[in-house]
């Protein structure tokens, strides 16, 4: 996994037309998205797919993202970060930010290490950088093929969107988790560093993954 070091982001929400600062401390990013090959062989089964080993897993809700990262962090002798129980919204899932386990990225996380120092629409030329819309065919494609950001990441924009923590807006959407990076059918417009995206965290779909991090 990648370094990732400490700094501040702003983040702008679209709908509402605000912005917020967070701080991130420093933490450890996979390179690539969670691939179909390391789903499986943690889980013992993936979603069934004629995608590659070496393509993004898809069709993993959030919550199966969660637990995903706990059986990984056992698996090699880690602290889990997460507890949870039966609850199919996801409400009584509890992060340990202490933990030496596998975790996803929190929202902030997420776009502070996809922006890598950089304060564009994204890190580089989409072309170069994502599987879109104008280039995927309508496929997903193995990881780290396109160019990476500054940082050593590959994929974080384009290919399949990817799970974060954050609860999008309990006020308005509930226990809506946060996505982001755009995938394969979007246009440009999707596929922005500051682009956000929810749905239900039993939710799942063809375009949709989730990466790992883990705090130092």
């Amino acid at each position: 996994m990648i370094g990732i070091p400490a700094g501040k982001i702003v983040l702008r929400d679209e709908g509402t037309k605000t912005n917020w600062e967070a701080e991130v401390a420093a933490f450890r990013l996979a390179p690539c998205p969670v691939t179909r090959e390391l789903y499986r062989a943690v889980r013992g089964e993936a979603p069934a797919s004629a995608a590659g080993p070496r393509t993004p897993v898809t069709e993993v809700s959030w919550i199966e993202a969660v637990r995903f990262c706990n059986l990984l962090s056992r698996a090699r002798e880690l602290n889990p970060c997460y507890s949870m129980g039966d609850d199919p919204d996801g409400q009584d899932v509890v992060c340990d930010w202490e933990a030496d386990g596998y975790r996803l990225p929190s929202e902030a996380e997420w776009e502070y290490a996809c922006r890598a120092g950089t304060s564009g629409v994204r890190y580089g030329e989409l072309d170069e950088i994502a599987w879109y819309r104008g280039n995927s065919g309508g496929e997903v494609h193995d990881v780290a093929t396109k160019a990476p950001n500054a940082w050593g990441l590959y994929d974080m924009i384009g290919n399949v969107w990817e799970w974060c923590w954050d609860v999008y807006d309990p006020r308005v959407y509930g226990p809506y988790r946060v996505f982001r990076g755009g995938g394969l059918y979007d246009q440009p417009r999707g596929c922005r560093a500051s682009c956000r995206r929810k749905s239900h965290p039993a939710f799942n779909i063809d375009d949709l993954g989730f990466r790992l991090a883990r705090s130092l």
